[in-house]
């Protein structure tokens, strides 16, 4: 089969697939999605036809477990570690086997993700494999390689580590400010330590190479997982999130090139109003914002480390929230207060919150020479980022209220955006036809915010039933139905085989470079990852039904019916 970067021209219209790593069931998982599950994804999906497998972020997050709320730019989660002896040498099998014994594995493989207890068993074996390792007897060639890795990473490893290590010191919280004095930035920590008796010192030593130890884990294994998608011809998309949070190891070493004092986020708009508070004033995700000036400084370093470090394992790389490099909207509160202000008037907010609102930095689009400046800043950073990936690496999520000049600086550096059918239309409002899409475009009916495509056209099924909403609705299903070609169906009825072999062959129809289906949708699920504004631990939980290996059996018609779509849209690839 022939190498990525083969079928990754945009001459080549290709297909693949949405998924959290954490959904997915592989043949020896311990309850979550790991590394070894994706190669066997990989497997699967390059047998089918599909040449792209896109996941969310898999930096290491904080306890939300949000794949968007991460604790470090350039880190790996350690719960998307495979922590088998195949995938984790330093433990044996005798110990792996005493050890998942004494955890219910069984109840964990089953239902949703349980983060506390997945993280605590892999927890224990990656203990394990460090002790292993740093004993005497620990083999000696691989300390080598652990040591020549602690130096050719120390860049950003060297104040992650020791980050990690004052987290565990407190307790595993991540919140910084709950922290003594002396740990809450690197200057005060280094006089700590110097002030620690020789057995302190050495325990925080120790958890200093153990958390060094789980990233030399990680940094093998994820190399090793982009050596499999090069043998198969695959290629894989990571995701790199707009922002990191407060309580990252970024902001403690580096808090100079971040704005602590407004938390970023996205305006009120027609499709997330999950909750009263982002209905009326937004969502409010807590990052800090850049800051750019201070960036620039060191030419953006910190920028081009983060993306040198993901092509080394991505071949293809999803920008979060792309709108928010020209301008982004923020908040003069962190979303802790959020319910301080939920029911007070602008005027009343603007006077709790010292004078200022929720609005976008560094300024609106409200007159023309904010527009260019937005435009030049947007330029200006993506050209940054494609000096570091190269053409087409980057995929720009570049969806939400657009402002006009982000698509076209986009379109002229070549990088490609987001083409989600039922939103983009015309002057008159129609859908317009995938055979107009761009080329360099990825078309996709969802994304992890939003609904599968069951639950859109049973909600459109069910506001048909309402005499009031009835014209519309049918409106709404047959504008999509025609995108998809099919224009001879009943309406309204339910979600059948017929409509969703319509949504799949429709998307792959279009126009765009790639046409990406989410997990759930290239099965007909209704299952979603995640409700944007959500509280509670629903989110991110979700997995699908049934090991990879048994897919085949368990979605026959749906698969059988993907795989007759690829062929005949000529986005099948030999």
């Amino acid at each position: 089969m022939s190498h990525p970067r083969n079928n990754l021209s945009p001459d080549n219209r290709i297909a693949g697939i949405l998924t959290p790593l954490s959904a997915v069931r592989g043949r020896n998982d311990i309850g979550i999605g790991d590394t070894e599950s994706l190669v066997e994804l990989a497997e699967w999906a390059a047998k089918k036809g599909f040449r792209v497998i896109q996941i969310l972020p898999v930096n290491e997050t904080g306890s939300d477990h949000s794949p968007y709320n991460i604790i470090s730019s350039i880190a790996y989660e350690p719960i998307t570690l495979a922590t088998n002896p195949e995938w984790l040498p330093d433990i044996t099998a005798k110990e792996y086997e005493q050890m998942t014994r004494a955890h219910n594995v069984a109840g964990l493989r089953e239902g949703p993700v349980s983060y506390a207890a997945v993280a605590a068993l892999k927890r224990e074996l990656l203990e394990a494999g460090y002790n292993n390792l740093s004993r005497p007897k620990g083999d000696k060639a691989r300390r080598r390689e652990f040591g020549n890795f602690q130096t050719q990473e120390s860049e950003w490893l060297h104040d992650y580590a020791i980050f990690r290590a004052l987290m565990s010191w407190n307790g595993d919280d991540e919140v910084v400010t709950n922290w003594p004095l002396e740990h809450r930035s690197p200057e005060a920590a280094k006089e700590w330590m110097e002030q620690l008796s020789a057995q302190d010192m050495a325990a925080l030593d120790e958890r200093i190479g153990f958390f060094s130890y789980v990233q030399w884990i990680a940094m093998s294994q994820w190399k090793a997982v982009r050596a499999r998608f090069d043998e198969l011809g695959m290629a894989l998309m990571g995701d790199i999130p707009v922002g990191v949070s407060i309580y990252s190891a970024d902001v403690w070493a580096e808090p100079g090139i971040f704005d602590l004092h407004r938390s970023s986020g996205a305006p009120p708009e027609k499709v997330f109003k999950s909750d009263p508070f982002t209905e009326k004033w937004g969502q409010n995700w807590g990052f800090p914002l850049y800051n750019w000036q201070a960036m620039a400084r060191d030419n953006f370093a910190w920028w081009r480390r983060r993306l040198s470090s993901s092509r080394e394992v991505f071949h293809l790389l999803r920008v979060d929230h792309a709108l928010g490099f020209f301008r982004i909207y923020s908040f003069p509160w962190r979303p802790q207060e959020n319910a301080r202000f939920l029911d007070l008037s602008y005027e009343q907010a603007a006077e709790l919150a010292g004078g200022c609102l929720p609005g976008f930095v560094p300024r609106d689009d409200s007159t023309p020479e904010n527009q260019d400046y937005n435009r030049r800043q947007g330029e200006m950073l993506f050209r940054v980022f494609v000096e570091e990936t190269g053409p087409h690496r980057l995929i720009a999520e570049d969806l939400g209220e657009l402002s006009p000049y982000v698509r076209p600086t986009l379109e002229a550096l070549e990088i490609p955006g987001f083409k989600i059918p039922q939103w983009e239309r015309n002057g008159n409002h129609a859908i317009i036809p995938g055979a107009d899409y761009a080329r360099l475009s990825l078309a996709t009916f969802a994304t992890h915010d939003h609904p599968p495509i069951r639950q859109f056209w049973e909600d459109w099924n069910a506001s048909a039933q309402d005499p009031a909403r009835r014209d519309h609705a049918i409106h709404e299903m047959r504008e999509i139905l025609e995108f998809c070609g099919v224009s001879e169906i009943h309406l309204p009825q339910p979600f059948s085989a017929e409509i969703h072999s319509a949504f799949i062959r429709g998307l792959f129809a279009c126009n765009s470079w790639l046409a990406v289906h989410q997990i759930t949708d290239i099965f007909g699920l209704s299952d979603r990852f995640n409700v944007p504004g959500a509280v509670g631990d629903q989110n991110w939980t979700a997995r699908i039904s049934g090991e990879i290996a048994a897919w085949d059996r368990i979605y026959k018609r749906e698969i059988t019916s993907t795989i007759e779509a690829l062929r005949d849209t000529g986005r099948k690839l030999s």
